[in-house]
């Protein structure tokens, strides 16, 4: 088939050559966005691709993948549409890092595609990232409506946890009212985490609901109302809601205000309804196992979804650890300031 191009190429230039010159020009006009869009493509395909596969392993044989010579050759092949410069630690870096594996939990309507880029720039950095599709989300096979309460929708999340081996640790990273599912599990399994990191996510006391949040910032009337378009009736009209979702140019401006268009493209198409039953149900957590967890808040200092100012709430009245910011970030810095976000990650991976 090479031959053949080039006979081909060799007739064209003896016989038309303007008519050659002019097809090279039109085609050097679109090289740039071709590759540039196949790049995106790429990189999205190989997150995805390393997300469905891991499914079919256990949490031992997924573990060891992630943590594989080709797993962190195919992240480097990741790094260029992300950023002009990928990371490269030093030799000690790693040393200083006891727990490198991180549990990435999204937040509500995403799944785990949503991690695509801080997957591969944790690879990079010789870490070991895992992202989760809590139940109904993302490529998660479970109906929404069926997906009632906090233990129904973290039982992905516990379930790993609770196939670690006996003595391995994470690092938990919960996006939005993934912070709820985090808290849950260092309630229930507090021994199995080194550290939680709440991503401009839902860090609730004792005794409150993820939905509390965001009633805060956006008004419970709006958002409960009969007539609100983004209440999902799975069980019916005649019985109470199952989820919800926001309007897609509602949830433009609430979540994506600073994001890359690609990326807000891929969230339209891959978003499902949040299930309603858990954001509802109020958490029950105790000074002995969520008391005693190591916990810190990244906010985001550009987020239309939930401000800086209830995020400041949120950590006063349940004071972490540490608190981190990222400038000009909107709800979503795993698309729109993901190696300030990387960077952020690695800091907190560090703090002994």
């Amino acid at each position: 088939m090479g031959n053949k191009f080039i006979c081909m190429s060799k007739k064209d230039t003896k016989n038309g050559g303007i008519g050659s010159r002019s097809k090279r020009g039109r085609l050097s006009k679109r090289r740039s966005s071709v590759e540039e869009e196949f790049l995106h493509k790429q990189a999205l395909a190989m997150a995805i691709q390393q997300h469905q596969l891991s499914q079919r392993f256990d949490n031992g044989s997924m573990s060891r993948r992630l943590g594989s010579t080709s797993s962190r050759r195919r992240a480097a092949t990741l790094s260029d549409p992300f950023s002009t410069t990928a990371a490269k630690p030093l030799p000690e870096f790693l040393e200083n890092i006891k727990t490198k594996k991180f549990v990435l939990v999204h937040g509500e309507g995403f799944g785990a595609w949503c991690w695509y880029k801080s997957i591969a720039l944790l690879e990079e950095s010789g870490l070991l990232p895992v992202a989760l599709d809590l139940a109904g989300c993302g490529i998660d096979t479970t109906d929404a409506k069926n997906v009632t309460t906090l233990a129904e929708y973290s039982k992905p999340l516990i379930g790993f946890l609770q196939n670690l081996p006996e003595d391995e640790k994470v690092i938990l990273v919960g996006h939005s009212s993934g912070g709820a599912c985090i808290s849950y599990a260092l309630e229930l399994l507090p021994d199995k985490i080194s550290k939680a990191v709440y991503l401009c996510g839902t860090m609730i006391a004792d005794g409150q609901r993820p939905f509390d949040v965001f009633a805060e910032e956006l008004g419970s009337a709006e958002l409960c109302s009969s007539e609100s378009k983004s209440l999902i009736y799975g069980n019916g009209k005649d019985n109470p809601p199952t989820g919800f979702m926001f309007e897609k140019p509602h949830l433009q401006g609430l979540y994506f205000n600073h994001s890359p268009t690609k990326d807000v493209a891929l969230a339209m198409v891959s978003m499902r309804p949040i299930p309603l039953g858990p954001m509802m149900e109020k958490l029950s957590l105790s000074a002995e196992k969520y008391g005693t967890g190591r916990r810190f808040y990244v906010q985001t200092l550009d987020d239309n979804a939930l401000s800086p100012d209830v995020q400041e709430k949120l950590v006063r009245k349940n004071p972490p650890e540490g608190v981190l910011k990222i400038k000009g970030s909107d709800h979503c810095p795993f698309f729109s300031k993901p190696q300030a976000l990387h960077k952020i990650l690695l800091e907190i991976a560090q703090i002994a």
